[in-house]
């Protein structure tokens, strides 16, 4: 397979940008354009909960590269502008602008959309968050907040009520986990995960849904839980998760089911590929078909993609990595922890608050390391699977 003389990357983001780069660093000389949805230059995701809500960073911070940075990859970047359809044989995209963009390979990288509550429409007071608008947005409303209620507690959910409730504000954690995070890290350390929260003044209702946003007029005013109880709020976040921003590919004959579904070339469809957390891809070294939703896999994936686009034959098949910080504690995951998986503190001591976990027991399928990076990054070797992509 000889290089493109063109490639369309569709998606701004860290998967987006992070396929330019590596193309670009891999000394791909062709023509290379990236379409992106939002006004604003590529950003970085996993400040926006943290650092950019607490207001220890400026929004602008948050950005991915310098504004020399970019224009070095030569690259013509087509912002505020979102795709909404594709032509894979031609390989070309229609725009929302009415723009048709076309190349002699397209890259699949537009990420997620975050899912909303019955009711939410466009009622004040109501927050999601996923775009650095959202942040900015959601950090102005709870400077003036005195209760706030987060719905979801999963990885964002815990992170945005553990940054509420650090700025001072009633936080409420509400979700149908048992406990925080409790189906990513099983019930044990998602007890851990609630008695943190639970020392830092968080209110838990966990194994819960939400009955209904309480409102008068057009503005927010709390939530119903299904008990009938009323949690009052100046303030309801919505994190209770996100789907593959999709639906612009639903004419285009691509197989489209919880993502695109790719091979483990991350190829969709002759010249066509996808990269970061819209993709499903076939991993073999788990030997099925996955999609994860982080930071790091958006740039590794990138990478493989890249190489796979100038002629390699690299399958994409990386130990699943995440972390997550909330107050004092940074949590780092390899590896994909099963409910219900035996798990053995291998380093340190819970009571001390800093150990690594190992689950699987005798064959270990993931690692775990609260405030223990280094250990955790040793341990998870044993979780090797061939084939992984360097980006």
């Amino acid at each position: 397979m000889t290089a493109p003389r063109s490639v369309l990357v569709v998606g701004a983001s860290a998967a987006g940008l992070g396929t330019a780069e590596a193309l670009r660093r891999k000394g791909y000389a062709g023509r290379l354009t990236v379409l992106g949805a939002e006004h604003r230059l590529p950003y970085d995701r996993p400040p926006l909960s943290k650092q950019v809500l607490s207001g220890a960073w400026e929004p602008e911070r948050a950005g991915l590269r310098s504004r020399d940075a970019l224009d070095a990859l030569d690259a013509e970047f087509v912002l505020g502008d979102a795709a909404v359809s594709l032509d894979p044989a031609a390989r070309t995209v229609r725009t929302a602008a009415g723009r048709t963009l076309g190349a002699e390979a397209v890259v699949l990288a537009t990420g997620l959309r975050p899912r909303r509550l019955p009711g939410q429409g466009d009622l004040d007071g109501v927050h999601v968050l996923r775009t650095l608008d959202d942040a900015v947005a959601l950090r102005g409303a709870l400077g003036q907040a005195r209760r706030v209620v987060v719905v979801g507690n999963g990885v964002l959910g815990a992170e945005v009520a553990a940054t509420a409730a650090a700025s001072g504000a009633h936080t409420s954690l509400v979700g149908l986990q048992p406990a925080p995070l409790a189906e990513q890290l099983g019930e044990r350390v998602g007890g851990l995960v609630a008695r943190l929260h639970a020392r830092n003044g968080v209110r838990q209702y966990h194994g819960t849904g939400v009955e209904e946003l309480v409102h008068e007029q057009a503005r927010a005013t709390g939530v119903r839980l299904p008990s009938g109880e009323v949690l009052p709020a100046d303030v309801v976040v919505v994190a209770v998760g996100c789907t593959p921003a999709t639906e612009w590919l639903v004419t285009s004959g691509l197989r489209l089911d919880d993502g695109v579904v790719c091979d483990a070339r991350c190829r969709a469809a002759d010249g066509v590929y996808a990269a970061g957390d819209a993709a499903r891809w076939y991993h073999e070294g788990l030997g099925a078909h996955v999609r994860l939703e982080n930071r790091t896999n958006a740039t590794m994936q990138a990478g493989a993609v890249a190489a796979n686009l100038l002629g390699g034959d690299v399958a994409y098949a990386p130990v699943p990595y995440f972390w997550t910080d909330q107050f004092d504690v940074k949590i780092q995951v390899f590896g994909t922890p099963r409910p219900g998986a035996e798990v053995a503190l291998v380093e340190g001591d819970e009571e001390g608050g800093r150990f690594v976990a190992v689950y699987g027991g005798g064959r270990p399928h993931a690692v775990l390391g609260w405030n223990m990076a280094k250990q955790a990054r040793q341990h998870s070797r044993a979780l090797s699977t061939t084939g992984a992509a360097a980006a």
